[in-house]
């Protein structure tokens, strides 16, 4: 059906309880608008449309789906709606709220709440090359205590990426867009393939979905704090398990940052899993135990540190 863009609700459409306002952004699973609900409060919903599946034109409600496709379209929409069950049971200050999810326009929409702020991503392209390691740190140990939560619900995020990272006014980070996270019950529908971010996404993205983990997610993470230090995407991990050309943190870094926050980036972005930290609280706790400005760098304990992770991941 080849990649084609489906038309957006006008603003003024009613749905259910709520009023569109505009559309925020469109991906292609989805399409996500700013609406506000019978109090006249902002929400955000989400209503999911793969593009490579259904066609809405401009004027119209409903998606065009053709037969052929019915199937996967179907199976897409109970992935959906399953996640967004699942995520509504989540109640945590760093994981997106979603309030609400119903069907309607034979599709379904996830209403989530909607937070003044930016992207991670906006952040860096505002910030480019002088994002401190204060900031860094403090940010990524919140936002994992919201993946730790996701993952204890037997969730992977998938997807984690500087735009899917919300940073409120007083920079509080939010996980953004668990798209990606249904992906995971998609194994016999080939139609539906993994969405993935490249350079962001893990080595495992790319191969056996068996080797899906919190792993994969700690690599995304590592990516991301990559990213905030270099100010662009880092090499896709596909390339660079052919030919890896990505500069580790450490050498790239050396000197500007701790020695202790490069290896840690280092580490996450292992293209071996199993060297990588093996869940959000490993890297949560490395992020956090070790607050030293750089100027007070102790390289021998570091070395240390470093050696013993390393050390037990070989046992």
């Amino acid at each position: 059906m080849g990649q084609q863009t489906n038309a957006a609700l006008p603003g003024g459409f009613q749905i259910e309880d709520y009023t569109i306002d505009r559309q925020l952004s469109l991906g292609g699973f989805s399409i996500v608008y700013l609406a506000q609900d019978k109090e006249r409060k902002d929400v955000a919903i989400k209503e999911y449309l793969p593009n490579s599946l259904a066609l809405r034109g401009d004027g119209q409600t409903k998606p065009v789906i053709p037969a052929e496709h019915l199937g996967a379209f179907r199976y897409g929409m109970k992935c959906f709606f399953e996640e967004g069950r699942a995520l509504a049971k989540l109640s945590h200050p760093n994981v997106v709220r979603v309030i609400n999810f119903f069907r309607a326009n034979d599709t379904v929409y996830m209403v989530m709440e909607y937070e003044q702020g930016r992207t991670l991503q906006e952040f860096i392209h505002k910030h480019l090359g002088h994002i401190s390691e204060r900031f860094i740190r403090g940010v990524f140990v919140r936002l994992l205590n919201g993946l730790r939560v996701v993952h204890s619900n037997k969730l992977l995020h998938l997807d984690i990426k500087p735009s899917n990272v919300y940073l409120r006014t007083d920079n509080t980070p939010v996980l953004l867009d668990f798209g990606a996270a249904r992906q995971t019950l998609l194994s016999d529908t080939p139609i539906l393939k993994p969405m993935y971010t490249p350079g962001f996404a893990s080595p495992e993205h790319y191969g056996e979905r068996k080797t899906l983990g919190p792993w994969s997610d700690v690599y995304s993470v590592g990516a991301t704090m990559y990213a905030c230090l270099a100010g662009q995407t880092p090499q896709p991990a596909d390339e660079r398990l052919q030919k890896d050309q990505m500069i580790p943190a450490m050498v790239r870094w050396e000197g500007q940052l701790s020695d202790h926050l490069l290896e840690t980036i280092d580490w996450c972005l292992n293209l071996n899993h199993l060297y990588r930290p093996q869940t959000a609280f490993a890297l949560q706790k490395a992020l956090a135990e070790h607050g030293a400005p750089p100027a007070q760098a102790d390289k021998p304990a570091q070395t240390s540190w470093f050696g013993r992770l390393f050390g037990q991941r070989k046992k």
